[in-house]
């Protein structure tokens, strides 16, 4: 048996031969490129692939797979938003995902956001590069003073609950789908238009549908109080950039904690040497602003999490091609 993976950073190359070790009836081939037509063919001889990438699986890539006697794809991360399941389904493929690699991750990563927003971080930095060791006017605000809508409760949204809770933050909540127990301690709001009336902090947890895509637009800014703060780390397509910048602009958003960006492939995954050099007209305008903090989507890269997403993806991939069905296989029919 032959697994080949694709876009293996320098970071997961231990815990990837960890696992090479571990199943020594699988012989392990890898490239540092993504999945494209053109290189499919690397994975000649495999019987399964592993993969990881923010831009489109091509049907071009898929049917090369396939022409190699490849159907079995398992991803390392969670997210399937970049797939056409039609392809999958015309050509034959099963998919897996990692849907649990670290929710602890992504939820500290939110909470230290919210954190250097509330405190003026990035305004406190610039001033002291600039020799400027005053207090005033950056006053900050305490977590525990705020009412905090959480939009997703699934796994990371449950952990930012639990440790908003800790800092003593009133935390509220919207989801569809109701965790009972976040229901049972009474946090779950009616509606979307709730959280947007009711919170001085926004933050979001729910994956990328076409139901869904720019949920945070002009129409929802407008609910929401003034001085707001917006935090996301689950989609870029969640929010309407346009629409946070003119938000930002009207003073209508206090500041927003972005690891995830609308088009973000325009600009991770690349040194620019400068914000200057950004192509992206409304990403720079982001990125210029004090009261603005974007991450390159790195809010799970961890340690804990790149092991567990190589383990669990590889594990699923190795249980595709012995034919059985593993717990995280995607149902494409959706």
């Amino acid at each position: 048996m032959k697994i080949f993976a694709y876009g293996i950073r320098d970071d997961e190359k231990p815990s990837m031969e960890k696992w090479e070790k571990a199943n020594p009836d699988v012989e392990v081939g890898y490239t540092d490129q993504l999945l494209t037509q053109e290189t499919a063919k690397l994975a000649d001889g495999a019987n399964g692939v592993v993969t990881l990438q923010t831009t489109p699986y091509e049907r071009g890539a898929l049917e090369a797979l396939k022409e190699q006697g490849i159907q079995s794809i398992s991803i390392r991360n969670v997210g399937v938003d970049n797939f056409n399941f039609k392809d999958l389904n015309d050509l034959g493929f099963k998919l897996t995902n990692v849907p649990v690699y670290s929710p602890n991750a992504i939820a500290e990563h939110t909470i230290l956001l919210m954190g250097r927003l509330l405190r003026r971080v990035p305004e406190v930095d610039t001033k002291f590069d600039n020799g400027d060791f005053t207090w005033a006017p950056t006053i900050g605000k305490e977590y525990r003073e705020q009412t905090v809508g959480v939009i997703g409760t699934g796994h990371i949204g449950r952990v930012v609950i639990k440790i908003l809770q800790g800092f003593g933050a009133k935390v509220i909540a919207y989801d569809v789908y109701h965790n009972p127990d976040i229901e049972k301690q009474g946090l779950y709001v009616d509606s979307l238009e709730d959280i947007y009336k009711q919170s001085d902090v926004i933050t979001l947890h729910v994956p990328l549908f076409d139901s869904n895509k720019h949920m945070i637009n002009e129409k929802a800014i407008e609910q929401m109080n003034d001085g707001v703060f917006i935090v996301n780390c689950a989609r870029g397509e969640l929010i309407d950039s346009e629409a946070l910048i003119k938000g930002l602009d009207d003073k209508k958003i206090a500041g927003a904690g972005l690891d995830v960006l609308d088009n973000e492939n325009r600009v991770f995954g690349k040194k620019w040497g400068s914000i200057d050099n950004l192509p992206s007209s409304d990403i720079k305008n982001l990125a210029e602003r004090k009261n603005v903090i974007i991450t390159p989507h790195n809010a799970f890269y961890t340690e804990t999490a790149v092991h567990n997403m190589i383990k669990i993806s590889f594990d699923s991939n190795k249980a595709l091609i012995e034919g059985k069905t593993p717990d995280t296989l995607i149902d494409t029919n959706k």
